[in-house]
């Protein structure tokens, strides 16, 4: 303690300041949002573990197995979407901040606990705790806030409560029934219409351009997030497959899923990822383009999920018979991984990368070819394409963006340095000199 007290009475002010700022800037004070993400990590997981299950077990028919798993992703994301947006308007230093986040994280974790058994029995405790999340987010905003600031909850809850009555009814009046698919899938398609309507009230209002423009930077960073754990998730299940069984035969599948899992990160950056941010910032329709962004990246966690659990099968099975239906992830993944990338390359952008289309394409004509081949040479393929749009895409001359939001975002449709040169000299201008 004497030697601590003597160096920081050496300290200059500005010294000291930058000493205090650097232990708090670290996360900006969004420490709580890095542990929601973890739990997340812990949703993606069990969503992994059912899809590999849907894919593995006994069933007479797969498309309502899966499509009961994408219902499922659907109601998590939009929690997690939801969360992001409201933090990103709120101080996160903020008590209630970080009491909807922790009310956020820990009913996110129950939910995960039911995933296997959410269309059976635990469905009731999947749909109560999802509804106890939607309502209880805008609820906890609207006790702490007395201004005009509380129209926006409230709007929350109008919507939160209509979609509540289908997900409580088909959990608790049909046991074991269609009719319960039927009333989640109404349930699902309330909450997102209210979020492309802006939760639209009468009397109240809905959630204006310059409301999305003020959350947008962040949820563009939040959404990049996202994407870095959906990554990390699938390497944490090629990691647990492979240690299953440790033998010669798992090593290049899993070596394959470990490259794979690094294209998908540098092909998401590669550019139109990286400067997403800024383009939401600068974009004259803020909302458009963040309303964009949430469904290209929904499409590209699904994508990647889906890799993740296409290799995930190949390593257990690397030499066996094939399912067919294996090629709905096995290639499938890939193919809506690199469809959620080239549209969110247009919102920036206003073109797409040959090499996206020509690697979404070769993906789609490799499929009736790889129909009974071994589940390895599969793989392969599938990463190979990956591999080669990469590099194409690497080397491609960026042209200077004529229309989009990143047009926008530099300064208009003038002669003008890459997007990516502009944000390392931006970044340069503002680092601190030590």
């Amino acid at each position: 303690m004497v030697r601590l007290g003597q160096y920081w009475g050496k300290l200059t002010e500005d010294e000291r300041q930058m000493t205090i700022g650097g232990s708090r800037g670290l996360l900006h004070g969004r420490e709580g949002e890095l542990l929601l993400d973890l739990v997340y990590v812990f949703v993606l997981t069990r969503f992994s573990q059912r899809l590999v299950e849907d894919f593995t077990t006994e069933r007479r028919i797969i498309l309502p197995e899966v499509g009961q798993t994408t219902l499922l992703l659907l109601a998590l994301w939009l929690i997690w979407v939801h969360a992001a947006f409201v933090t990103s308007r709120v101080d996160p230093q903020r008590p209630v901040t970080q009491l909807l986040v922790v009310w956020t994280m820990f009913g996110s974790m129950i939910m995960a606990v039911t995933l296997p058994d959410a269309f059976g029995d635990r469905a009731v405790v999947f749909a109560v705790t999802y509804v106890a999340i939607q309502v209880g987010k805008p609820v906890i905003l609207l006790l702490a806030r007395r201004d005009r600031g509380r129209h926006s909850p409230a709007r929350h809850l109008c919507w939160a409560a209509l979609s509540a009555v289908p997900w409580i009814v088909g959990a608790v009046l049909f046991p074991q029934s269609p009719a319960r698919g039927v009333l989640w899938t109404l349930a699902i398609a309330l909450d997102y219409t209210g979020l492309v309507l802006g939760w639209l009230v009468p009397g109240l209002g809905r959630t204006g351009a310059e409301d999305w423009r003020l959350a947008g930077k962040h949820l563009a960073e939040r959404y990049q997030q996202f994407i870095i754990i959906t990554i990390g998730e699938t390497i944490l299940l090629t990691g647990v497959t492979f240690a299953d069984k440790f033998t010669p035969d798992r090593v290049a599948p899993t070596v394959m899923s470990f490259a794979t899992a690094v294209l998908m990160w540098r092909i998401y950056f590669h550019r139109a990822g990286t400067v997403f941010p800024a383009a939401i910032e600068a974009a004259p329709h803020p909302d458009r383009l963040v309303k964009s962004g949430y469904y290209t990246h929904l499409v590209m966690v699904t994508g990647i999920l889906a890799t993740g659990v296409g290799y995930a099968l190949v390593i257990d099975q690397p030499r066996g018979h094939q399912d067919p239906l294996w090629l709905a992830v096995i290639l499938g993944g890939p193919a809506l991984f690199l469809a959620g990338r080239s549209r969110l390359e247009y919102e920036v952008f206003a073109r797409v990368s040959p090499s996206r289309v020509i690697g979404l394409l070769t993906l789609v004509a490799l499929t009736p070819a790889m129909v009974g081949r071994a589940p390895v040479i599969v793989a392969t393929a599938a990463a190979v394409v990956l591999a080669g749009g990469y590099g194409v895409g690497r080397h491609t001359r960026m042209e200077t963006p004529r229309r989009g939001a990143l047009a926008t975002a530099l300064g208009g449709p003038q002669r003008m340095p890459p997007a990516e040169v502009e944000a390392a000299r931006r970044q340069r201008r503002l680092r601190p000199r030590l």
